[in-house]
């Protein structure tokens, strides 16, 4: 079992900044990856960012020039700042982690129950 925590959602006004947090718990390894994505009403799920056990971080196009990702392995926590918000950035996030299998080889994702972000005036 894996429990995965997020926090810091919320509104905010265009232009603006945002810090989330997601803390995991449970069966997990340094070794997952982990990160964020965002789903908006009446859109498919979509990458903002994700990050390796190494610190390799990869950006959606979305975001990208926008967004840090960080991850502190020993509290098992990653965290995504975003700034100069914009209304388009307005979903839910949630966080993930996902863990590679090897025998027989699969990802496993592993989901947060995701927190709200709103941009707007």
């Amino acid at each position: 079992q894996v429990q995965l925590v997020e926090s810091g959602g919320g509104l905010v006004q265009p232009g603006g900044s945002l810090r989330l947090s997601c803390a995991a718990s449970g069966s997990i390894s340094s070794s997952d990856d982990m990160g964020w994505y965002r789903q908006a009403p009446g859109r498919q799920r979509e990458l903002v960012a994700t990050i390796t056990s190494d610190g390799i971080a990869n950006y959606g196009d979305s975001v990208k020039g926008r967004s840090t990702i960080a991850r502190a392995n020993a509290k098992n926590t990653v965290h995504l700042q975003m700034n100069d918000l914009k209304p388009g950035d307005t979903a839910v996030y949630y966080c993930n982690l996902a863990q590679i299998q090897l025998h027989p080889w699969a990802r496993i994702n592993y989901w947060g129950q995701g927190t709200q972000v709103t941009v707007s005036s």
